[in-house]
């Protein structure tokens, strides 16, 4: 049981995800966190709908798409980040500007979407992501 392995049953045993395959929690969300920014590259309505930034024919306005790309191309750029950075420093750095996009975008939907359902939705779909690559940020080597 050493060299950050899974222990065998018996004495000793532990449930704990190896470190090894701890190691790779950075990398899926840098792969799921670009992938989903392509996404709404691509289609603005799947972060502009369930913000309550659509107008009342469900079209997405061309300023509220503008931004939404932007913040697509600026996750994308961060989640390649988690996934090419080398271990050490710099995918430490890198889990950090995720962290702090996610957290920043937590806030601004938190004070600024239409309503208070929408706002807890958002924010705390945002902040979860935040946290949960935080956490990333204890196996970056």
């Amino acid at each position: 049981m050493g060299g950050g392995s899974v222990g065998h049953a018996g004495a000793g045993y532990t449930a704990a995800v190896s470190t090894s395959a701890a190691r790779v929690l950075p990398r899926v969300l840098g792969v799921l966190t670009a992938a989903y920014s392509v996404a709404i590259i691509v289609s603005p309505k799947l972060l502009a709908k369930p913000c309550k930034l659509t107008r009342a024919d469900g079209v997405v306005p061309r300023e509220v798409a503008t931004v939404i790309r932007a913040v697509g191309v600026r996750d994308a750029a961060s989640g390649l980040a988690l996934v090419t950075a080398p271990a050490g420093a710099a995918l430490r750095a890198a889990v950090a500007g995720r962290v702090v996009s996610d957290f920043g975008d937590a806030a601004v939907f938190g004070l600024t979407l239409p309503d208070a359902a929408t706002k807890a939705k958002a924010a705390g779909v945002a902040a979860a992501w935040g946290t949960l690559c935080a956490y990333s940020g204890r196996h970056t080597g």
